[in-house]
């Protein structure tokens, strides 16, 4: 009788701990995936997000400028850092890559 009571508690306790941690994690990903695209938030999290989100994206000349622009803009060091890391990789992406021009139909 008391060994049905502890697998009962037991188990009642990690199923409480797994749908806290599952809600944790459904929280989490909510907020970043909500606040990715805002590189010009007031808020250093978002902030941060927005460069993890820019940092998936494939280079581009945008994105570049858009990043120039933060690394000038941004107070925060670390924040600073990390876009310089993504600049310096978007740049070195771009700079490898054969230049296409359009043809001419005519």
């Amino acid at each position: 009788m008391n060994r049905n009571k502890v697998l009962r508690t037991t188990g009642l306790v990690l199923l409480i701990v797994g749908v806290t941690a599952a809600v944790g994690t459904f929280v989490i990903r909510d907020q970043v995936s909500r606040h990715r695209r805002n590189l010009f938030s007031s808020h250093a999290l978002r902030r941060l997000a927005a460069l993890g989100y820019i940092s998936s994206l494939d280079a581009s000349v945008e994105l570049v400028h858009l990043l120039r622009d933060f690394v000038g803009w941004e107070r925060h060091r670390l924040l600073r850092k990390r876009a310089r890391a993504i600049l310096e990789r978007m740049e070195q992406q771009l700079s490898t890559q054969p230049v296409t021009r359009p043809e001419f139909v005519g």
